[in-house]
């Protein structure tokens, strides 16, 4: 629409005439995108972008619909034509759109009554239940031919991996029987994805989906969330499975996510474009991508070339559009050191060719999301400059988001940041609070550092008093700007998308707060808000990856690891390296969880705790690492 209606100047012209035209990016105001997309799928029905909504002067919907052509066609008006109509509705029938909007109004947010949370937290039995059907429901939707969930387009499903490991890892454990559903679920998905267009064969990173059912043809934008939530499924995948595969997709993520996502002032920005300019100055998707068997020929030489055009699968016809294909690596080379040559060559090549644009916007949840997996990777693969850079975004957020807002609490982030200023029209919503702390419980764990657990506490307080309504909680703070008037209710959602909601993430966040602290007061408070997580696993797990996740920790515990060590000791090593599903650790004596428990300089031991109670402490590594699931 906006190169077909916005752009045209007939079409703008009768948009500035008639209204006040705001183009809203959802991104940074997701609650306003929740609203109205709540009025439209209302209205029509159906919902999704482009959209477009109606509104009068307090705000209130009272039209809305998706894609409208720039011609008429297909029972459908133009644009154009429905500017008209509705310009002229608003002169002459003010009194029906008011009723029409007051009636929307009314309508929003009735469906909040599906998340109303239990009185009791769900006991174990109820957990495994809804654990079990969960991965059934997962295992129904399974693509056996290609991994994945579901048909074309198809999504990588990073919570639905994260909670399908958590269980295989729950089950061996617990001395119970592996599931092999889950076995071939994770490896023909993990191998696949890696090797598809979906996965950038030269650059390392993922783009946003496949648009095929066979991760050949990329959506080629590649956004920070899927990467970061990538890079930690891919990290969980190799501590299960050692897969060398997966170790390379993990570092060459981190690297790309370091090189080619990191701003300035520290932090990742939000997104690549898909399109770029071709040889021919066109603007195209995926031309900076994609290759012709000329292309590599000029770049290689003819027997390199054909050579590479038989291992990336780059044919004469094109696997993508226009005689060009995505390069694909659906099985490894016969030749190492000739394969990282011609990587080497393709990449530099790739270079000269004009970037994809970049959003260098800050978004603290997923900037949280990326802290969270670079500090876990960099203690899984030993690569300090990961940690460094995953603490640079950190104090970006604390230094620039945390308290910038002058109407709200210097508790609260504020969502966006750009070019070292802050977004104050952007409130931090509950998806940013919860993922922000649990990216500095992770920093917390790895570092030692007592700032990161007071940061999280920080956060997770202003959660408990201000994104809480009675047994709901809510995606916008109770001091949060109306957006509309008569609004009634604040946005609920513990459905998981492409990332956590910040229902589920709250409660994760505040049961590993918990463990990390022995704070009994964080589990409770977390547990009261379980009752629409065990449900939604239980019916939709696709749509409850991380909700469905965090269940299995607090079955498992989660499991509370103190290690009294040297810094540089296997002991630290091997905590780090847990299978144990939403297991904590603690190393360092300023922890909370090694009081009076610090290393003496003589005897390395380890105390392992569930639910608060702790085993005796063990002095035997290969024990301590059957205890938390170290796999070998």
């Amino acid at each position: 629409m906006a190169h077909e209606s916005f752009e045209d100047e007939h079409v703008a012209a009768l948009m500035n005439a008639a209204f006040v035209n705001i183009k809203v990016d959802r991104e940074e105001l997701p609650a306003v995108d929740a609203l109205y997309m709540e009025a439209t799928q209302a209205m029509s029905g159906h919902g999704g972008w482009p959209m477009s909504v109606w509104l009068d002067h307090d705000r209130r919907p009272w039209y809305a619909g998706t894609y409208f052509p720039a011609t008429p066609g297909h029972g459908m008006p133009s644009f154009g034509q429905l500017i008209i109509a509705l310009d002229e509705a608003w002169a002459n029938e003010r009194d029906k759109v008011h009723q029409t909007a007051i009636r929307i109004m009314d309508s929003i947010g009735k469906r909040n009554d599906f998340a109303r949370a239990g009185n009791d937290a769900p006991s174990k039995t109820e957990l495994a239940q809804a654990i079990t059907s969960g991965v059934s429901s997962l295992a129904a939707s399974f693509d056996p031919v290609h991994g994945g969930f579901g048909g074309a387009p198809k999504f990588p499903a990073p919570l639905a991996l994260e909670f399908l490991m958590r269980v295989d890892a729950y089950n061996s454990l617990n001395n119970l029987d592996e599931d092999p559903r889950i076995q071939t679920m994770l490896e023909t998905t993990f191998e696949l994805m890696a090797r598809g267009g979906m996965y950038d064969q030269l650059r390392g990173g993922f783009a946003r989906y496949s648009v095929d059912a066979t991760w050949t043809v990329p959506h080629f934008e590649k956004m920070l969330y899927d990467n970061a939530q990538l890079l930690s499924a891919y990290t969980s995948y190799y501590l299960l499975s050692k897969s060398t595969l997966a170790e390379r997709v993990v570092r060459e993520t981190a690297e790309f996510l370091l090189r080619e996502m990191r701003t300035p002032q520290g932090g990742f920005a939000s997104a690549l474009d898909a399109d770029s300019l071709d040889e021919h100055g066109h603007s195209e998707e995926g031309a900076f991508y994609a290759w012709t068997h000329a292309q590599l020929a000029e770049v290689l030489g003819a027997e390199d070339g054909q050579w590479a055009a038989q291992v990336f699968n780059v044919t004469e016809t094109g696997t993508f559009e226009k005689g060009l294909s995505v390069l694909t690596l659906w099985r490894d080379g016969d030749d190492d050191l000739r394969f990282e040559s011609v990587r080497e060559r393709l990449h530099r090549a790739q270079d000269a060719r004009t970037r994809p644009g970049r959003d260098d916007k800050i978004v603290a949840a997923w900037n949280g999301l990326a802290i969270r997996a670079l500090v876990r990777a960099s203690e899984v693969f030993q690569v300090p400059e990961w940690l460094e850079a995953a603490t640079q975004a950190a104090d970006l957020l604390v230094s620039m988001h945390l308290g910038a807002s002058a109407t709200a609490p210097a508790s609260r982030l504020v969502r966006v940041s750009r070019d070292g200023k802050p977004g104050t029209h952007a409130p931090g919503t509950l998806e940013d609070q919860a993922l922000v702390a649990s990216a500095f419980l992770a920093l917390n764990q790895t570092t030692g550092e007592q700032s990161w657990l007071d940061f999280a506490e920080i956060l997770l307080v202003d959660i408990a008093e201000h994104f809480v309504d009675a047994d709901q909680l809510t995606n916008s703070a109770d001091d949060a700007p109306v957006i509309a008037h008569g609004m009634q209710h604040r946005g609920v959602d513990p459905t998981d998308s492409v990332t956590p909601s910040g229902w589920s993430a709250a409660v994760d966040a505040a049961l590993t707060y918990a463990a990390c602290t022995s704070d009994m007061r964080w589990s409770s408070w977390a547990e009261t808000f379980t009752t629409p997580i065990v449900t939604l696993t239980a019916q939709h797990a696709r749509f409850a990856g991380w909700g469905a996740a965090t269940l299995v920790a607090l079955l498992d515990g989660p499991r509370e690891i103190a290690v009294a060590c040297a810094p540089e000791s296997p002991w630290r090593r091997a905590a780090a390296q847990s299978t144990a599903p939403g297991a904590v650790y603690a190393w360092h004596g300023d922890q909370p969880l090694l009081a009076d428990r610090q290393f003496d300089g003589v005897i390395e031991r380890a105390f392992l705790c569930r639910n608060f109670v702790c085993e005796a402490p063990t002095t035997d590594l290969a024990e301590f690492k059957k205890q938390i699931g170290v796999r070998v």
